[in-house]
């Protein structure tokens, strides 16, 4: 019976050196987890915030090309596109846009 007992004693005695010898490790590194965590966070609330930025930019583009398609399917429009060279029209689209200046504009 005393042998039974030493046997459960040293199991006892291993385990609790092992929790000992691994808590301590793991307490070591614990401040990771949080960090990884906050990061986590904090990427997730740029990423939401890219994306709300990326569909409004994407929505304000379509009206605008919404809008020039109503002014170039417009009898004013036509006439427009009818009177220029289109190499014209280029070049006045960039002088327009500041693409011949190096601007570049950004829009809401």
């Amino acid at each position: 019976m005393f042998e039974k007992v030493d046997d459960i004693m040293a199991t006892y005695i291993d385990a609790v050196e092992e929790f000992s010898k691994s808590a301590k490790a793991f307490l070591q590194h614990v401040d990771l987890l949080a960090r990884a965590w906050n990061a986590y966070q904090e990427s997730m609330a740029a990423s939401a915030e890219l994306r709300t930025i990326l569909d409004n930019s994407d929505e304000t583009v379509r009206m605008l090309m919404t809008q020039l398609e109503q002014a170039v399917s417009s009898p004013f429009g036509k006439a427009v596109l009818d009177e220029k060279n289109p190499e014209l029209l280029k070049v006045e689209a960039m002088k327009a846009s500041g693409g011949s200046t190096g601007v570049v504009r950004a829009f809401p």
